[in-house]
């Protein structure tokens, strides 16, 4: 696809005055049990003209002080709105504020692999203004596991995600935020993860509104079954959910689910590939019980699992 690289320059440009740098302070206890102030970093993206900006759990999560850097230079005092350790999505608030910026939110649903996308953030809090790096979408609806539990549902793209990246936006060709930046592996090349914003909007519409809710939790990692995959590891299905990890105490393993399982039915309905699996499960209630269909060895085998 052909692009006036000038055109796409300008749209960035506007789109980094909507990204703040997000200066932390918490408290941690050393081994004599101390409290122990120790700073941290990261990114956020301005989504209104009132100063709710969006960023990561994890950037923000547990902060005694939140300072804010606008694109002006200006410095302000965060207060936290809502955050969710699972999603890994906060919203903070800022007031006072001078020529705030909103970033344009797009459509993470509309996401197609080997899309260009932009990356900004401020890495390593180093001074001068947000960096941006470029890539494209490596995949959607990935599921990874990290120190703060399994995190689903997620884009990933091998535009350079640092520390300090975090919470900052990932955006289109058009300027619109298709994505909050959250996670790299630190051990590979070119890999990293961002919660899709229409996930991120919806959390952030229930936190505004005071109606948070919880989503479902199943406990698993998966991978879309085809038939090249099938074939080369002699599987005796070639649809389904492949198990590649089962969290620890999670409904999944209370089941008596386990790794190398795959998943053919919720209910009734068919599943085919991780994502419908996701939307079936997020069609349920926390407590709802549910009847799952498993391969296991080639022999189909039913699961009950209760939802938390």
């Amino acid at each position: 696809m052909s692009y006036d690289e000038s055109a796409v320059l300008d749209i960035i440009e506007k789109a980094s005055k909507s990204v703040v740098n997000i200066s932390t302070v918490k408290l941690v206890h050393n081994v004599f049990y101390h409290a122990v102030p120790v700073s941290g970093m990261g990114s956020g993206t301005i989504i209104d003209n009132e100063g709710l900006i969006l960023t990561n759990n994890h950037v923000v999560g547990g902060a005694q002080k939140i300072n804010v850097t606008l694109w002006n230079n200006q410095v302000l005092e965060g207060v936290i709105v809502g955050s969710c350790a699972i999603r890994d999505i906060a919203v903070i608030e800022i007031h006072g504020g001078e020529d705030l910026y909103p970033a344009q939110l797009g459509d993470s649903d509309k996401l197609r692999v080997g899309q260009r996308v932009y990356a900004i953030g401020n890495p390593f809090g180093l001074a001068g203004g947000p960096s941006v790096t470029s890539g494209v979408v490596s995949a959607i609806n990935r599921t990874v596991e990290s120190e703060r539990g399994l995190i689903e549902n997620l884009v990933q793209t091998d535009a350079a995600i640092n520390p300090g990246n975090s919470g900052g936006p990932l955006i289109d060709l058009s300027g619109r935020v298709v994505a909050i930046n959250t996670a790299i592996i630190p051990y590979a090349q070119g890999i990293g993860f961002a919660i899709p914003i229409n996930s991120a909007k919806s959390y952030t519409e229930e936190t505004v509104t005071k109606d948070v809710k919880r989503q479902p939790w199943l406990g698993i990692v998966g991978l879309t079954l085809t038939t090249q995959i099938a074939r080369y590891y002699g599987l005796p299905v070639d649809y389904g959910v492949l198990v590649t990890k089962v969290a620890f105490g999670s409904p999944a393993e209370l089941s008596g689910m386990v790794q190398e399982d795959i998943i053919l039915q919720v209910g009734n309905v068919e599943i085919r590939r991780i994502e419908d699996l996701v939307t079936e499960i997020h069609k349920h209630n926390i407590g709802d019980t549910v009847q799952m269909c498993a391969v296991r060895n080639g022999k189909r085998q039913l699961f009950e699992l209760k939802l938390s």
